[in-house]
């Protein structure tokens, strides 16, 4: 029963994922797109859970739907200066649908020729507080995500400062 809730959550979440993503893609207005993203980054926040992977779910949530995705969506709102700017142009280029097929086959061929070596699994899965300790540690990733926040700061206050009516 067990593996069947999982099935079923797993196919939920996939199928959030990919709409979402082919739904941002497909969006005219900026803004719809952004949201489409945040809703991308929660469902990979779930498969991530569903993997029982629950710091890089809560790391996705965090980093991605609660800064990146709200950084982005406040960056539109605030640079966008008239209505008309939120709507990108509805066009299509076969230049961009050959690439795209090529690089699809690339991966394809890729993935096809891919042998994954045996892997030993350890004695026993850390947990969350052990991964904590080991990431605050001296040596650990703290000073890499609060390099990473300043840098989305530096971002948005780019992004207002460019926007700003008139040139002085």
């Amino acid at each position: 029963m067990t593996e069947t809730v999982n099935a079923v959550a797993f196919v939920a979440l996939a199928v959030a994922a990919l709409g979402g993503s082919l739904a941002m893609l497909a969006s005219r207005n900026v803004v719809h797109a952004a949201y489409w993203l945040l809703e991308v980054s929660v469902a990979a926040a779930g498969l991530y859970w569903l993997l029982d992977a629950e710091y890089v779910a809560l790391m996705q949530l965090l980093v991605y739907a609660g800064a990146v995705a709200i950084l982005l969506i406040f960056t539109i709102m605030i640079t966008l200066r008239r209505r008309e700017d939120a709507t990108r142009p509805a066009d299509f280029s076969a230049g961009a649908l050959v690439l795209a097929a090529l690089f699809f086959g690339v991966i394809a061929l890729a993935v096809q020729a891919f042998e994954a070596p045996a892997v030993q699994m350890p004695e026993s899965v850390p947990d969350l507080a052990a991964f904590g300790a080991v990431m605050f540690s001296v040596d650990g990733w703290a000073l890499p995500f609060e390099i990473a926040s300043l840098v989305l700061t530096v971002a948005l206050v780019g992004a207002v400062w460019w926007s700003k009516e008139g040139d002085d």
